[in-house]
């Protein structure tokens, strides 16, 4: 028998004006999190389930940017991804395009478990959502007042926005003026309140889920890097990692599995192997992600301002945290 742990994180790239009542909003959310995680594996609840049962709970509180309180596309619609994958065995299941999926992880790990696919996207996942009777809502369930005021203001400035929660015209001033690119083009900085759980049980069984509503003002069809397996999503024998930030400089890096490859091939324990990634991997992109190793132990790395994290262990640690 080894030794639970279990880290969540709800988006790298924190604004640095970032207001102290939304930091302590988002550590208290965090915290329930862990809580909750924490509870179930003290039951002796298997990884998957409990990374299934945490990422739930982020997508239905509208805080961060997954499920209710998505990020808007440029047509003031909501297109939500998600993933998951169990360890052992190396099984998972991702999702794109949704529009009226209450909860994107659920159905990502019925894609993993029910169909003979580990990827299905819109219009063929709406239905695969309809027929194994997962609950569905109307997609204005998912739009909330200050993301459609941030559309707003994003349009206004011809950009993707940054922490799109704080709709300050100073906020987006700054955003014009970034001098970030994503894939070569100036863009404004990205949204990445993404979400996501990273979980190893007693059995050593490491499992990992991340879910998104993607970029604020993104284009329609647009895909990041929570749905794609190995990029913002991965977990085998070894660790169970999730992925945040600028999607497509972690699709590039294939982030996530790079952590569990530098620990195979270079033999890295799994903070040697998240700072070796995080430092060396992404080029000029921008990310974070949390991480658990089959011994009980948890990281996480970024190279942006901050990110919205916490972790436990069995062995009483526990710590949440935005810098």
């Amino acid at each position: 028998m080894g030794a639970w742990a279990i880290a969540v994180h709800g988006g790298a790239g924190v604004d640095p004006n970032l207001p102290k009542e939304r930091q302590d909003e988002a550590k208290r959310l965090l915290t329930r999190c862990l809580d909750i995680g924490i509870s179930a594996l003290r039951s002796n609840v298997p990884a998957i389930d409990v990374v299934e049962l945490v990422v739930r709970e982020l997508e239905t509180d509208p805080l961060f940017n997954s499920g209710r309180g998505s990020a808007l596309t440029e047509k003031g619609t909501v297109e939500m991804e998600a993933s998951i994958m169990d360890g052992p065995k190396r099984r998972c299941g991702a999702v794109s395009g949704l529009t009226t999926v209450k909860n994107p992880i659920s159905l990502a790990r019925l894609v993993m478990e029910k169909s003979p696919h580990s990827y299905l996207t819109t219009p063929g996942a709406e239905e695969f959502a309809k027929k194994q009777g997962v609950e569905m809502v109307d997609n204005d369930y998912f739009i909330t007042e200050d993301n459609v005021g941030m559309l707003k203001l994003a349009k206004e400035a011809n950009s993707i926005l940054f922490d799109y929660r704080i709709p300050t015209v100073g906020t987006c001033g700054a955003a014009v003026d970034s001098r970030l690119q994503m894939n070569g083009l100036p863009i404004s900085v990205y949204a990445p309140e993404t979400v996501g759980c990273v979980v190893v049980d007693k059995e050593g069984r490491c499992a990992a889920g991340t879910s998104t509503g993607g970029l604020m003002n993104k284009m329609s069809g647009r895909i990041g890097d929570s749905p794609i397996i190995g990029a913002g999503t991965y977990a085998c024998e070894l660790c169970g990692v999730s992925c945040t930030g600028e999607g497509e400089a972690i699709i590039r890096s294939t982030l996530a599995r790079d952590v569990a490859a530098v620990m195979e091939y270079k033999g890295l324990n799994l903070h040697e192997a998240v700072d070796y990634v995080i430092k060396n991997r992404l080029d000029e992109g921008k990310a974070g992600l949390i991480a658990v190793s089959k011994n009980g132990e948890v990281a996480c790395g970024f190279n942006t301002t901050g990110m919205f994290r916490g972790c436990a262990t069995e062995g009483g640690f526990m710590e949440v945290g935005v810098w």
